[in-house]
């Protein structure tokens, strides 16, 4: 069989400066614009020449997971997207409704996570993580929704390059208050429920999360460094999601429950320019 040609570098930075335009203009893609990147390298490029073009500085990463048949294909499980200081929101106060934007048009969910915030920085040139190993860098875990998002509606079925290439398919995230002494719980003891417009779309905890957040945690750790972005004190790390990704539409809401720690109300409005 003849290996595919690999994707040409103009190609991608193209393709980054498309999405990034399209981000900016709160405008749906009809479909990648561009070739599709072939390999996590290409991919990857193309993210950091979108990260290079956005008028905001990253406050952390999300993590994603990439399961069969692409895992297979590409070698790795997980993924990382950047997550911009601008769409960073805190729900702190009982009852408080946070609006996020979505794409008209394109794709948009929430996602149940929790969220590792680290207390030190990571050594610069260290590549190689475990999660034990990453359990001392953690200075705070807090319980939080992912609002993942993108003008391309098609994202996540065109698969991991694709998402990788568009800020990992990240449009923001809402931050819930910290798990007091989490380092006492067992994952499967974080449990975690989403609701959309009060229905019940799916429980899980941070067990459902493989290896659980610090595992997670310790992926981004080593992909960062790889690509010379070690992780920084302060910086956020949103692990995954815990009851699955779920659609949402503009002018719904949402809510997600974690069991002894508080509950998070969010809800969907239209993307505009910026």
């Amino acid at each position: 069989m003849t290996q595919a040609a690999p994707t040409p570098l103009g190609d991608v930075r193209d393709a980054a400066l498309r999405f990034v335009r399209a981000r900016r203009s709160a405008a749906a893609l009809p479909g990648f614009p561009g070739t599709v990147p072939d390999t996590l390298e290409a991919a990857y490029t193309c993210q950091d020449a979108a990260i290079a073009e956005w008028p905001d500085e990253v406050q952390g990463w999300k993590v994603g997971r990439i399961g069969e048949p692409w895992l297979s294909r590409l070698g790795e499980d997980r993924l990382v997207g950047p997550i911009f200081a601008r769409a960073v929101w805190g729900a702190r106060r009982a009852g408080e409704v946070i609006d996020f934007p979505v794409f008209e048009g394109g794709f948009a969910a929430v996602e149940a996570e929790f969220i590792v915030q680290l207390g030190v920085d990571a050594q610069p040139g260290r590549t190689q993580w475990t999660a034990q190993d990453a359990a001392p860098l953690v200075g705070a875990m807090h319980v939080g929704i992912e609002t993942a998002g993108s003008p391309l509606a098609t994202i996540n079925e065109l698969g991991p390059t694709v998402v990788i290439s568009d800020f990992g398919n990240n449009a923001g995230l809402i931050v819930g208050p910290p798990i007091a002494n989490w380092r006492g719980f067992a994952n499967d003891q974080l449990t975690s429920e989403t609701f959309v417009d009060d229905r019940r779309v799916g429980t899980g905890s941070a067990a459902s999360v493989p290896g659980g957040p610090l595992a997670a945690l310790a992926f981004a750790l080593g992909r960062c460094a790889r690509r010379g972005l070690p992780l920084k004190a302060g910086q956020l790390i949103s692990t995954g999601a815990t009851t699955g990704i779920h659609d949402i539409r503009i002018g719904q809401s949402a809510r997600v429950v974690f069991r002894g720690v508080g509950e998070i109300r969010c809800h969907a409005v239209r993307a505009t320019p910026c």
